[in-house]
């Protein structure tokens, strides 16, 4: 299947979509009720507020700082943002944690899975990192699905909550 999908990493002034998801209850409704602890974060609604104010320093902080960090915005092939992913080097292990989400309009089309292909092609093959790791409620089906699609291997399950994982032998390995 040819790719329909590629990552693209905005520009400062491209970040009011990333505000737009941030703050779409139907997308960010799997974040919801769970007491996170940070401030704009909405436990009724699971949005999290992102000004214009703080555009300039998470720009700053996240974008242009590879290996250690990468953000990118999901786009489909017809110039259409869908979403985004992200990669941070764990501060726990010799391992990066990774972010994906589509906007709710565009789910179930298979592009998670897609994105997440894509993402760790940067990983892996542009950074060279060791594995790539995600956590998140056992009870979100769909977001299992793409990360094994994507060749995670689900290594534990604790308190409601499963963790997945690819090394870069498996990457190369399942490719």
């Amino acid at each position: 299947m040819e790719n329909r999908l590629h990552l693209y990493t905005p520009k400062l002034s491209e970040l009011w979509y990333r505000k737009q998801i941030l703050s779409d209850p139907d997308t960010m409704s799997y974040n919801k009720g769970y007491e996170l602890n940070f401030a704009g974060y909405n436990n009724h609604t699971g949005c999290i507020d992102f000004p214009k104010s703080q555009w300039e320093g998470w720009y700053n902080w996240f974008i242009n700082n590879e290996p250690d960090r990468f953000y990118a915005y999901i786009v489909r092939n017809d110039g259409e943002f869908i979403g985004e992913v992200n990669l941070h080097k764990s501060k726990q292990g010799d391992w990066y944690d990774m972010g994906v989400v589509i906007e709710n309009k565009y789910r179930c089309n298979g592009y998670a899975t897609e994105a997440i292909k894509l993402l760790l092609k940067q990983a892996f093959d542009i950074f060279g990192v060791n594995a790539v790791h995600n956590d998140f409620e056992i009870n979100r089906k769909s977001a299992a699905q793409a990360h094994l699609s994507a060749g995670f291997i689900e290594y534990k399950e604790e308190k409601g909550v499963i963790k997945l994982v690819i090394t870069r032998e498996h990457y190369y390995h399942t490719k």
